[in-house]
């Protein structure tokens, strides 16, 4: 089953800890698949959260503040947002994939053929190219892979980097826009 969280984060970073402390306060193994989303409902825009499980939810060992959503059953004032990204989740639509099975083991660097056998990502796709990479392509990970939800597969977006390999699209730290002339 799938479980939709949200407790009104504002950015990805927030949502990225709430992910970690569900996982956490839930007692859940490395094997999860967490993801974030991006939802409006409610006042304001905001990131909400979805979460793979095995079976039922425990609310009751949620962290204070998190509205949830499993199946039809909701919780919390944010249970629509949490809603909302249990529904993009569970029809692979939409959502970062945060947690996936094979996460933690990623070096810095490998093939694009090690990284499909290793993880649940299913395929690579190389902005502005029309082919996937060949499974030799070597990935620069630099410890920071987060894949999105697109037709269904779990899809590492990535671009060219130096010296014909390749490294994911989403950068940990991006610079922020206007950041070179803002005054």
């Amino acid at each position: 089953m799938i479980a939709g969280l949200d407790n009104g984060s504002r950015t990805v970073a927030q949502a990225e800890h709430l992910l970690h402390q569900v996982v956490e306060a839930l007692g859940l193994s490395s094997g999860v698949v967490g993801c974030t989303h991006f939802v409006r409902t409610g006042d304001l825009p905001h990131v909400a959260c979805s979460l793979t499980l095995a079976g039922h939810l425990e609310t009751s060992r949620l962290p204070e503040g998190v509205s949830a959503a499993l199946g039809g059953s909701r919780t919390g004032p944010a249970a629509e947002g949490a809603a909302v990204a249990a529904a993009e989740h569970a029809a692979r639509t939409s959502g970062r994939v945060v947690l996936f099975p094979g996460r933690d083991d990623l070096p810095e660097t490998l093939t694009v053929g090690e990284l499909l056998d290793r993880t649940a990502i299913d395929r690579v796709v190389v902005l502005a190219q029309p082919e996937p990479p060949a499974g030799d392509v070597v990935l620069v990970t630099n410890g920071y892979v987060r894949p999105i939800w697109r037709d269904g597969l779990m899809t590492l977006l990535a671009m060219p980097a130096p010296g014909g390999r390749i490294s994911p699209a989403e950068v940990p730290d991006p610079t922020p826009c206007c950041a070179d002339h803002a005054s």
